[in-house]
């Protein structure tokens, strides 16, 4: 058994009395991901939850209903005969791209679902919430063993779509005029405690990927060897003040700096300074979970493309690091804010592990078939739960995509 929420992992004999309930540490364990989802939700209000400002983005409300689906469909269906659908419709409008299980809205038109209302999702969430804790306050051991594969999937694929409500959000309300605070009095983490400096890798080979001790998602997966360094990978991230330097220096305006598809980017998408960044009388400001507040030049910078932290590196004299450089200088303890803050672009395109295999059925398109034309980002944001990443933790997003919490750590092959 994993440990990812906290379960008791196989010991001796002796010691099973000593050992909490598994059915009470999952009901716990679900329980307080689902109470998270409904956290982060609360702030909005039903008009908030109903907007898709783009076709990358989702409607809060949705996020809420597909992760209900997503218990529904794969574990109360399967195991829990006595269950009810809440709505046949439901499974249409809030499958996302699980093909094998049935057709689905188109998502580009998510935002155009209103209705069902924002009340009735919380209804078919109180529903599934309620045939989850039977199914696991009455399943006998083995039964357990049955679901709880698909319990841990589900709780760790609702975590990460908190981490997507947030996002968002942000990018409809940096859409608003009125600049809308999500949560009045938000602050971003305290970066303070700067040592600066580069971390040496010495040339070597690495186990990189799961290590099989805790939950970890099928990309993840098999742990393998890779030669690593030598490489110098930079102990702090990125920060606005550097960004803002590398803007004055003509960063956006140099053709020179950047990949081919990233200058057609700049041109087309009109870029000259990172997503949410906007001028005002001389003094840029930046939209954030707060609303509209000044650039701090001292914290990291956020909500760059990919093409965006290539260029930067390269006016830079520095280079993005592969993900397994970031991967082995994570683990050394190292790097500062490696986890928490800002997603770290790394130049590796998001590819499958040597061995790599997707499960059979519906969920084995959770990862695979998206790995093609996406690179890969490290660490976790302000945005991800807390405990939900790892250092084998593998995100993936297109080269021009900057609403996430993305930011940039260098890496230096020039000794």
């Amino acid at each position: 058994m994993s440990a990812a929420f906290g379960r008791e992992s196989s010991g001796r004999a002796g010691a099973a009395a000593a050992r909490p309930d598994p059915r009470a540490t999952w009901l716990e364990a679900y329980d307080a991901v689902r109470s998270e989802t409904e956290r982060r939700a609360a702030p909005l209000s039903a008009e908030d939850q109903a907007v898709q400002s783009m076709p990358d983005a989702s409607p809060v409300k949705w996020h809420r209903a597909h992760t209900t689906w997503f218990f529904e469909h794969f574990l109360l269906v399967p195991h829990a005969p006595a269950y009810q659908t809440f709505d046949p419709r439901f499974g249409y409008l809030f499958n996302s791209y699980y093909v094998a299980a049935g057709p689905r809205h188109a998502r580009p038109k998510r935002g155009l679902i209103t209705r069902p209302s924002a009340a009735e999702v919380s209804a078919y969430r109180a529903h599934v919430d309620a045939g989850v804790r039977d199914l696991i306050g009455e399943a006998s051991a083995q039964q357990l063993g049955d679901v709880s594969r698909i319990l841990e999937i589900g709780l760790n694929h609702e975590q990460q779509h908190q981490e997507l409500m947030l996002t968002d959000i942000l990018h409809a309300f940096a859409q608003n005029p009125t600049a809308p605070a999500y949560a009045t009095g938000w602050r971003p983490p305290d970066t303070r405690g700067k040592c600066g400096g580069f971390l040496a890798l010495a040339q070597g080979i690495h186990t990189v990927g799961h290590d099989g001790q805790g939950f970890a998602f099928d990309n993840e997966r098999p742990a393998h060897r890779a030669l690593v360094g030598p490489v110098r990978i930079a102990r702090e991230l990125v920060t606005n003040a550097q960004w803002l330097e590398f803007m004055r220096d003509g960063g956006y305006r140099t053709p020179s700096l950047w990949l081919s598809d990233g200058w057609a980017s700049v041109e087309s998408e009109e870029w000259t300074a990172p997503g949410y960044w906007r001028e005002r009388d001389g003094q840029w400001l930046t939209m954030t979970l707060g609303g509209l507040a000044p650039v701090d030049p001292g914290a990291p910078v956020c909500h760059t493309s990919y093409y965006e932290a290539d260029a930067f590196a390269r006016w830079a004299g520095k280079h993005l690091p592969t993900e397994f450089e970031w991967e082995v200088a994570a683990r050394s303890g190292e790097l500062l804010h490696a986890q928490g803050v800002v997603w770290q672009w790394t130049r590796s395109a998001y590819a499958p592990y040597p061995g790599f295999r997707a499960e059979a059925g519906a969920l084995g398109e959770y990862n695979g078939k998206f790995m093609v034309n996406q690179m890969v980002l490290r660490g976790g944001s302000l945005a991800t739960p807390p405990g939900h990443s790892r250092a084998s933790y593998r995100n993936f997003f297109y080269p021009s995509a900057r609403w996430q919490f993305t930011g940039v750590r260098l890496a230096d092959y020039d000794g």
